[in-house]
């Protein structure tokens, strides 16, 4: 997914070739999706949310300048897109208390954020975010599953570095809590292995 390759194929559909943008659909779709999910939390408003961001991305495609990576372009569209359906469709969403939480089920959550190395676990974790509001899911997604760094995500969201780190250290506690709650004590046992967190 290297920018040189995207683009390639922006400058082609710019040129007029637009049955090249089905590469760029193909290329991002189910990470437009994920995201989407995590924010709508609705499979069918999600298809309908991925879709709209497509077709903004492409009737944007001129705006896109390079000065960012064009991935984290697109995650922009899609959450702003994400956004937009939220506000018009405003819902409560169920706030997670947390409590003090000692750094070692803290350093648990990084661990299980950071290995993902079998899907099973993987699915674990994704049901868990999914239980997190829209904005704390989708950070953290961005942040351990597409490796958007600090200022990435903070181009996405329109906020800074400073407060997406903040964002995600609360987000990485209240996921703590969710963990703890949904997760068998064995399978958090499988992740304590005193892993370095990534945020410093």
């Amino acid at each position: 997914m290297d920018k040189v390759n995207d683009q390639y194929y922006i400058n082609q559909i710019l040129l007029g070739e637009t049955n090249r943008f089905a590469v760029l659909v193909d290329r991002y779709k189910d990470m437009i999706f994920t995201l989407a999910i995590k924010m709508v939390k609705n499979r069918e408003v999600a298809e309908e949310v991925s879709q709209d961001t497509f077709i903004k991305i492409f009737n944007s495609l001129n705006k896109f300048k390079g000065d960012s990576k064009f991935s984290t372009w697109i995650y922009k569209i899609a959450y702003n897109t994400c956004l937009d359906y939220l506000k018009k469709n405003k819902k409560e969403e169920h706030s997670i208390i947390v409590d003090e939480l000692n750094g070692h089920l803290l350093k648990t959550t990084d661990n299980a954020l950071s290995i993902l190395e079998d899907q099973e676990r993987k699915q674990d974790i994704q049901n868990c975010l999914n239980l997190l509001p829209s904005e704390e899911s989708f950070l953290l997604t961005l942040f351990y599953f597409e490796d958007q760094n600090l200022n990435e995500i903070g181009e996405i969201m329109d906020i800074s570095a400073n407060n997406v780190k903040i964002k995600l250290f609360r987000s990485r506690k209240k996921l703590a809590v969710i963990l703890k709650e949904q997760l068998e004590p064995e399978i958090l046992d499988y992740y304590d292995i005193g892993k370095v967190s990534k945020i410093k």
